[in-house]
């Protein structure tokens, strides 16, 4: 039996006690040294599958407890990570130790000068095998006079199976927040999760609408080559996505040329915030879009109603989205801007909770709608969205 038999135990048992990646490895690290293996610092290096995160680590020190880092996309093309101990290890899938308390061992990695130099006598980096076949790497260093005892790396190697297992469970979570989050938004993954996943699972909120589209885009598309085409869809939504999650929106869908996003009301924001939320949103992306592509048309299209959210489709094949009239009423509103010259037009239903950022254009019929529309203009230099508190 090895002196980290206990924390094996705990580990088999699925870390139960620590909710989060955070505190397993907190946990972790603190039962090791209650079993008197003298860990100084560690940290657990996991790849995941997201389009502008190559990975995150873990790190743990004695004095600082836990902390989270995110390595970008192409990270690992770089010469900092070549040159890394977690490279080798992934790369041969076995350990790689150090012990730098002896003079006669190899700095072979840039890295090792650096624990060295903070009093760091061995590390030691484990490959940690996934089920799938990747290779992710926990490490583990001490400042113990004479490094790790046989008894000490006896026990940190009998702990890697099972906090293996435990890390395998906690990336695919990661990967399954990070697909939902980027494929079907946030909030609406969030809710994915956490079991809204039959159809007819909705509710009916109150939010924001906002509706946008490129003027002329089949005439576009037919003229321009397809790559380039993908290039200029990719320009036109980065300069409204930002905007509109910076504001607390959330964007369901591309539909297209098209974007489909929804400013929700709730506890901490009432509807006039979050119709001067989508008016700020929408003056940021106007300017950006001026700026970035100034001779592309467009329109953007605000209106405040009700919407049922939810699960939406046929079988095993659903959408998460948002219907109703109001979502009809936001996309009429969308194609009276190449009407009226105007890029960003409003409901009343928005301008009248902030009237501030909006000028009447008028009354409109609009197909579909019994009653002509009032319709309004975003101004030009609006002032910021008011900052709302929290009652919780």
């Amino acid at each position: 039996m090895t002196k980290s038999h206990a924390v094996e135990v705990w580990l088999i048992d699925g870390a139960r006690s620590a909710p989060s990646p955070q505190d397993v490895l907190r946990e972790l690290c603190e039962r090791l040294v209650a079993c008197e293996v003298p860990i100084e610092r560690a940290a657990v290096f996991v790849k995941t599958l997201h389009p502008m995160v190559m990975g995150r680590s873990f790190t743990w020190r004695s004095d600082t407890g836990v902390k989270v880092a995110e390595a970008p996309v192409g990270f690992d093309d770089s010469e900092t990570y070549r040159a890394s101990p977690v490279a080798a290890v992934v790369v041969s899938r076995t350990v790689v130790r150090r012990r730098l308390g002896e003079a006669s061992a190899p700095r072979d990695f840039p890295v090792l000068d650096e624990l060295a130099s903070e009093g760091i006598t061995d590390y030691i980096a484990l490959p940690l095998l996934f089920g799938s076949g990747e290779v992710h790497v926990a490490t583990f260093s001490t400042m113990a006079p004479g490094g790790f005892s046989e008894d000490d790396i006896s026990g940190l190697e009998a702990v890697i199976v099972p906090l293996t297992r435990i890390a395998e469970i906690w990336a695919l979570r990661r990967v399954a927040t990070n697909l939902l989050s980027t494929y079907v938004g946030r909030q609406a993954g969030a809710k994915v999760l956490a079991g809204k996943i039959l159809r007819g699972d909705a509710e009916r909120i109150e939010a924001v609408i906002w509706m946008t589209d490129i003027r002329n885009s089949t005439q576009l598309a037919d003229r321009m080559a397809p790559p380039d085409f993908v290039t200029l869809l990719n320009r036109f939504f980065d300069a409204q996505v930002p905007a509109i999650t910076a504001n607390g929106g959330e964007v369901l869908k591309y539909i297209g040329d098209g974007l489909l996003a929804i400013f929700p009301t709730g506890s901490d924001r009432p509807a006039y915030a979050a119709c001067a939320s989508a008016a700020s949103a929408a003056t940021t992306a106007r300017s950006q879009l001026a700026a970035d592509l100034p001779e592309l048309g467009f329109g953007i299209a605000l209106h405040f109603g009700e919407i049922l959210y939810g699960n939406i489709g046929s079988g095993d094949r659903l959408d998460f989205t948002c219907i109703g009239p109001a979502v009809n009423l936001s996309a009429r509103l969308e194609k009276l801007t190449a009407v009226t010259g105007r890029s960003v037009l409003a409901s009343a239903t928005v301008a009248g909770h902030h009237p501030a950022a909006f000028e009447p254009l008028g009354d409109f019929e609009l197909p579909g709608f019994a009653r002509n529309q009032h319709v309004y203009a975003l101004r030009d230099g609006i002032p910021a969205a008011p900052t709302v508190v929290s009652s919780l």
